[in-house]
């Protein structure tokens, strides 16, 4: 295998840091499967706090994987979708599931 990481860059690295840690990619999961409200993810995703949920959203938009849509209505209505950025990470949550279901187990 070739060497991807050089001494200015490692495209592992950039990524790890927009989606390596398991709130982020719980996340990211959910809106593969369309748009959400933020009480849906939160129910989805049951174990994460409504704060880190917040910090992860934010930290996903500022990325430009996911997009927060606003509606002006009382109360307020907030949708959050994957980006084109973001939807482009659907192959590599098949191969996540694909190697989850062969794997996953524990030894």
């Amino acid at each position: 295998m070739e060497t991807i990481c050089s001494d200015n860059s490692c495209p592992v690295y950039d990524t790890l840091r927009m989606i390596g840690n398991k709130w982020v990619l719980l996340i990211l999961a959910q809106l593969m499967g369309g748009t959400k409200r933020f009480g849906e993810l939160k129910k989805a995703i049951p174990e994460i706090s409504p704060k880190m949920l917040t910090q992860q959203l934010r930290k996903l938009e500022q990325e430009g994987l996911v997009e927060r849509t606003v509606y002006a209505e009382v109360p307020p209505k907030v949708e959050y979708s994957l980006t084109a950025k973001g939807l482009a990470l659907e192959p590599v949550f098949e191969q996540i599931i694909i190697w989850g279901r062969k794997h996953g187990g524990r030894p």
